[in-house]
């Protein structure tokens, strides 16, 4: 099915206006979003108009990195730009989610990282007959996704939805702003980002499910799973799909995050530790919580950031440990910080 109004729908005045509402959510104390809203009306009228015209030109990035927790490069487009990958991703995400496997589990709508690890624990539970049996789980890594993403490649598998040569013009501005080689490459700042790689893999999702015929299999971004009792199968499964996403998508797995483990043992899959009856939080992202809680807390103390912040920084840690055995370690967390405030409201009397 060809979808040849979108690049209208696109750049609509209704669709560009609805996209920088949706943009300036809790962004409106940035300096560029300030200057933006200034002169919104005006700003999206001519980004509307240069678009019909097309003589739209993407502008540069703003690069710097992030610890994420490890070291991430972001890069970072103008105001103007991400309100347009904002309108692009409105119009395509629904067009593509459609042809998506339902155990694709990241940015999309109702999925997410929990919602990966529950299906996780349910499959180990059919392939392990509620822990009577051996359940191996192979768990696999791209090398350097983002950065390896063939141009060529992913305008091949948008044109499958839709050939209309203005929407293609438009989203090759947007795949073309940015490469970390020839033609290579998409930036993980981008809202636009986030679709594209899970239209790139969603190639590698159908091979694992149509072509090989894997009945549990889980994927999140570039992090996936697949479990069976046979241990050799899954062995086997490596190079099949080894030589599927380096002939098909130049891309390659990444070696040292190559596993196969028993889930008895437990296994590592997106921040948590599941095994066969309970979950726990992965030691790294335990470490993380706690870094970041005594970095919020300073914050707090010296005024740097009010209590409401604080508090909602709490309640989302707190939510996190709720999709595991986490109750101890949140008495640990309220002890301490009661222990730190009880200290701060003793010195402040003094």
């Amino acid at each position: 099915m060809y979808y040849e109004n979108l690049f209208e729908e696109i750049i609509s005045l209704e669709n560009l206006f609805l996209s920088w509402k949706e943009f300036k959510k809790g962004k409106m104390k940035r300096t560029d979003v300030i200057q933006f809203e200034k002169n919104y009306k005006n700003n999206l009228s001519v980004l509307h108009l240069e678009l019909k015209a097309k003589t739209y030109q993407h502008s540069n990035y703003l690069s710097f990195y992030v610890k994420d927790p490890k070291l991430r490069h972001i890069h970072k487009a103008t105001v103007k730009d991400r309100v347009l990958h904002h309108a692009i991703f409105r119009i395509l995400y629904f067009i593509f989610d459609k042809s998506f496997i339902f155990d694709s589990y990241s940015c999309r709508l109702n999925k997410g990282t929990h919602r990966a690890v529950i299906r996780l624990r349910e499959f180990a539970r059919k392939v392990g007959k509620n822990n009577s049996r051996n359940c191996f789980v192979l768990k696999c890594d791209i090398k350097k996704y983002f950065d390896s993403i063939n141009h060529d490649i992913l305008i091949e598998l948008i044109k499958r939805k839709t050939e209309n040569k203005d929407t293609i013009w438009l989203i090759n501005k947007v795949v073309e702003s940015y490469s970390t080689s020839l033609k290579t490459g998409i930036p993980l700042g981008n809202i636009t980002s986030q679709l594209f790689a899970n239209v790139y893999l969603n190639e590698l999702d159908q091979f694992i499910k149509h072509k090989l015929k894997v009945k549990y299999y889980v994927r999140y971004c570039d992090d996936f799973i697949i479990l069976n009792s046979d241990k050799k199968y899954l062995v086997k499964l490596i190079t099949e799909i080894e030589n599927f996403i380096v002939n098909r998508l130049k891309l390659r797995l990444h070696e040292r995050k190559l596993i196969i483990r028993n889930y008895r043992k437990g296994v590592d899959f997106l921040g948590y530790v599941s095994f066969p009856h309970h979950t726990i939080l992965r030691t790294k992202t335990k470490r993380r919580i706690f870094r970041n809680i005594r970095y919020k807390l300073f914050c707090y103390k010296h005024g740097a950031i009010s209590k409401e912040s604080f508090e909602q920084t709490m309640q989302s840690y707190f939510g996190v440990l709720k999709h595991c055995n986490g109750y101890n370690l949140r008495k640990d967390i309220e002890l301490w910080i009661s222990g730190s405030l009880t200290v701060l409201l003793v010195s402040n009397k003094m």
